[in-house]
């Protein structure tokens, strides 16, 4: 006979409201156990990935679905999720009807959110790219005062890992290249006139106060702490 634990988890609904109703599950089908539902195969895998500091402020975050359609839903669901995982020493949590892995490095941690039938090693795929990725363009300094001066880079680097929920690369490596090759696009050509500042650097950290290159776009330095997915602010 098989083992309770052995079957798929049941999938409780997701959420805000989920999380906190703890809505019933959806009804099974014919031949399935009560609670449970096979779900549709999708590549829309992460719903959120974040890094908060060791007071569980919000560095970096972006949300690629309508589960927190608020940044004041947003924040709630990263507070609760942080004092869930700040203390214990496992790397997968689930919350809410999501699956969660996370990271910590010195006073940060990293987290990538999913649903609660996706694959654990999947989001640990993304979650290890970006650590990894992070780790080579701030030279091994992955801590809140160099991401904070690097915004440009971490955003840039995760870009490449996850676009509108879509894992599209999880070899560092290979994140790196791409990096390299969108911010030489930037570079001005021998002799040109084009202002310095005009260009984003990386990872060369920003004086106080000044704006930070994302994309083609100049942003003031507080206006880069929330994206969602697809690069529009939340």
């Amino acid at each position: 006979m098989q083992r309770p634990e052995a079957w798929p988890r049941p999938h409780p609904g997701e959420g805000a409201a989920a999380a906190q109703a703890g809505g019933p599950a959806p009804p099974a089908r014919a031949g399935e156990p009560a609670g449970l539902r096979l779900q549709e195969p999708s590549l829309y895998t992460v719903k959120a990935v974040f890094i908060l500091d060791n007071d569980g402020h919000r560095l970096l975050a972006k949300y690629y679905d309508d589960t927190f359609p608020s940044l004041k839903e947003q924040m709630a669901f990263e507070k609760n999720v942080f004092n869930k995982t700040s203390r214990t020493d496992s790397e997968i949590a689930f919350f809410g009807g999501m699956t969660i892995v996370y990271k910590s490095s010195i006073d940060l941690f990293l987290y990538v959110v999913g649903s609660s039938h996706e694959n654990e090693l999947m989001l640990m795929s993304v979650l290890t790219c970006l650590f990894e990725s992070l780790n080579h363009v701030l030279r091994k300094n992955v801590e809140k005062r160099w991401v904070l001066e690097n915004m440009d880079g971490a955003f840039l680097v995760l870009d490449e890992i996850v676009d509108g929920g879509v894992i599209l690369e999880s070899d560092p490596q290979q994140v790196i290249q791409k990096v390299n090759f969108r911010v030489r696009i930037f570079l001005p050509a021998p002799h040109s006139h084009l202002p310095q500042a005009a260009l984003p650097t990386l990872p060369t950290p920003y004086p106080p106060g000044a704006g930070r290159m994302l994309g083609t776009q100049t942003l003031p330095a507080e206006a880069t702490t929330s994206f969602r997915g697809g690069g529009d602010g939340s």
